[in-house]
């Protein structure tokens, strides 16, 4: 049994002991997440193009993530339209910036990896950039929609002669409680992801100016940054898709 084989197990197992059914429901979500993925990388490798496998892949993946997540389909339908928004406004947004910022491709560290390799596989790496910067920022958004709609999901069960203007006022309270642990989380993800490649910044004596401008450094800090735009535009959309749909969540 390999190491990735041992801790999957341990992963189900405790899922499964924590959240029952809903765990269960959890990790298969996990399983048929990743599957996806693969199956978008194959049809981008085959030439595929890269912005019709990240529209279709990333509805896919919204659609398990949150659907598989919760049984409540009046705290799923909202996360599930409010994520569908911030992910097309995202799309326009990081098509944009990764057009300015240009560290599609590979860096310089990574010349000794490919060294007798050839770089020339018919594919944009414009438009992967876009793939995985879109990808990446789907998991941030869905968390952040499914905790805002539960949220209010819950207050309009206990309260349902709230008004809009009260909905959004608790929308936004609860959105600037995840904020800050988003935040983090996104940081230290990458923090520690990369804590190798910043030891060898230091050993190298790369300067800040030289560390700010590394192809590697900026792809990765865009994509955490998008991400973060991402659940600050999620909180105030699901709360407001959420004023709209008040009808189908309050009981009668």
């Amino acid at each position: 049994m390999s190491t990735i084989t041992a801790l999957g197990l341990v992963l189900l197992v405790l899922m499964v002991l924590v959240g029952g059914k809903q765990g269960w429901t959890a990790f298969l979500s996990l399983l048929l997440n990743f599957g996806f993925l693969y199956f978008a990388i194959v049809l981008i490798a085959f030439h595929v193009p890269p912005l019709f496998v990240t529209v279709t892949t990333g509805i896919i993946i919204l659609a398990v993530t949150i659907f598989m997540g919760e049984d409540d389909l009046r705290t799923t339908v909202t996360a599930f339209y409010a994520s569908l928004i911030v992910t097309a406004v995202l799309i326009l947004l990081i098509v944009l910036v990764e057009h300015w910022a240009m560290v599609q491709g590979f860096g310089t560290e990574d010349s000794d990896d490919l060294e007798g390799m050839s770089i020339l596989i018919g594919i944009s790496y414009f438009k992967v950039l876009i793939t995985v910067t879109t990808l990446s920022t789907l998991g941030a958004i869905a968390e952040a929609a499914m905790a805002i709609s539960a949220g209010l999901t819950e207050i309009l069960t206990t309260h349902p002669e709230a008004s809009d203007r009260q909905l959004l006022r608790s929308g936004m309270a609860i959105g600037r409680q995840i904020i800050g642990t988003t935040l983090n989380t996104l940081f230290f993800g990458f923090f520690g992801g990369f804590l190798a490649l910043f030891i060898w910044f230091a050993g190298l004596h790369y300067s800040l100016g030289t560390i700010m401008n590394n192809k590697i450094f900026v792809a990765e800090m865009i994509e955490i940054l998008i991400s973060f735009i991402g659940v600050l535009l999620t909180v105030p959309t699901t709360a407001w898709i959420m004023t709209k749909r008040r009808s189908k969540v309050a009981p009668r």
